[in-house]
């Protein structure tokens, strides 16, 4: 009698679990069946769903709906707080399972190569998310005593940055986010946000939806200088290529025309200035150097010599997250992946037996979540076509029950999907007198209590 295929997939957040989910519809799930284990290093699911999503995002945060439907298949078993490796290591999971499934995406930031950025008050975007998204691991304070701030990155990472920073802790009180990040915004001294990208409205990382949403809050008046909107042949190409940029391009037109506003808090939008240096003094920020640039007629830039100091007090760096190694696995320093074809994992050019990886540990940190599905299925598509050719060698111990003892040997205290329901339901408990959908849990202690671990 056959036994379904054991898969373990490391990484609880959007990619592995839509991993988990090609699994459950491909036709071997039908026969001779699947089993997939979850192992997420947070006591809770989702990834960057939970940690790395604005908290004022309810729409994106709707993705944890269909999220849901998978992790409540019986095929499926959550093991959380569970670290790769320091709990369990890639040699244990060989020997427990037919394939790995390495989805644990990225999140530290890309360095950012220019003097300064090493001063107090340099942050990166992604150590900032991570404490208003009540990360455990980081610290529950954060220094918001600049009034005057630069974000470095034209992307929707920098959009959230800058209009968490702009907006008053009030605005944000109806959301999830937990006291301690209430109390830090409260102290927010921030009057002016600006955003620096290095090319032209044409070029910006934004997707429409998150820049118009800047332009929702009573509090921030953003501004957009009409000198920088400009256009070359390869930003007009741009345009016609792609509905959403024309629709970025559009808005930031629309706000370089119209009469400044009163809103209290401003938020600048500037293109054509390249980041050079973050200045200091007496170790801390002082001022950012840009450098102006011009369009050279595909869409790229070129430097003009001309260079403007900016008064801020504080800089976040938001120039892209950046993948963790990760240990007995290869890695490429400069992209920040796991070597692959089409999701198997290359040691050397030759396929590593029955280790897989998917989401932004496979192709980098572009795109949006959605797009994680199709590297899931295609990942997914090669490691049941090894499996149909017999590529997979057999776990020396294929009984679901083994992981349990071994973790239950080591004295991890892990939570499971019944564990992160009661989490989940205690956390709502929390928001329901305040008309909240929710208070985030931040002590990972706290979160390991309310789970029953």
């Amino acid at each position: 009698m056959s036994r379904p295929i054991r898969i373990a997939i490391v990484g609880a957040g959007p990619a592995g679990i839509y991993a988990a989910d090609a699994l459950l519809k491909s036709d071997s799930a039908q026969e001779p069946g699947v089993s997939i284990d979850l192992f997420e290093r947070m006591p809770a699911p989702f990834g960057l769903i939970r940690y790395g999503v604005a908290p004022d995002h309810p729409r994106i945060k709707g993705i944890v709906d269909a999220l849901h439907q998978v992790l409540d298949k019986p095929q499926l078993r959550l093991f959380g707080n569970v670290d790769y490796p320091g709990d369990i290591d890639l040699d244990d999971l060989r020997a427990l399972y037919d394939a790995v499934i390495f989805s644990t995406g990225a999140r530290t930031d890309r360095a950012l190569d220019i003097p300064g950025v090493g001063l107090d008050a340099s942050y990166g975007a992604a150590d900032f998310v991570s404490w208003y998204d009540g990360h455990p691991d980081v610290p529950r304070t954060w220094p918001l005593t600049a009034e005057k701030v630069a974000v470095l990155g034209v992307g929707n990472v920098a959009l959230d940055v800058a209009r968490i920073l702009a907006k008053t802790a009030d605005e944000l009180l109806p959301t999830e986010i937990p006291p301690n990040v209430h109390d830090g915004l409260k102290a927010n001294k921030a009057l002016e946000i600006h955003v620096f990208g290095r090319r032209g409205p044409a070029q910006a990382k934004f997707t429409p939806m998150e820049l118009r949403e800047l332009d929702h809050s009573p509090n921030i008046e953003v501004v957009v200088a009409p000198e920088d909107i400009d256009y070359d042949d390869g930003s007009i190409a741009a345009r016609r290529a792609s509905k959403q940029t024309d629709m970025v391009a559009k808005t930031l037109e629309n706000w370089a025309i119209r009469d400044a506003g009163d809103r209290p808090h401003k938020l600048f939008l500037h293109f054509f200035e390249s980041p050079v240096e973050v200045l200091g003094e007496e170790g801390r920020v002082a001022g950012l150097r840009t450098e102006r640039t011009e369009l050279d007629g595909t869409g790229n830039v070129r430097g003009t010599g001309r260079f403007t100091d900016w008064d801020v007090q504080s800089v976040y760096r938001a120039v892209g997250y950046y993948s963790d190694e990760l240990p007995k696995l290869p890695f490429d320093i400069v992209s920040g992946t796991v070597p692959n074809a089409a999701g198997r994992v290359l040691d050397g050019g030759e396929h590593m037996t029955s280790v897989y990886v998917t989401g932004w540990i496979k192709r980098g940190p572009v795109g949006l979540i959605g797009h994680t599905k199709g590297d899931a299925n295609e990942t997914v598509a090669c490691l049941l076509a090894d499996h149909a050719a017999g590529a997979l060698p057999a776990p020396a111990v294929p009984d679901p029950d083994a992981v349990v003892k071994l973790l239950e040997q080591r004295g991890i205290r892990y939570t499971t999907r019944e564990g992160w329901y009661r989490l989940d339901a205690h956390e709502r408990a929390l928001g329901r007198p305040e008309g909240r959908e929710r208070v985030k849990v931040v002590d990972r202690e706290a979160m390991l209590d309310n789970s029953g671990a």
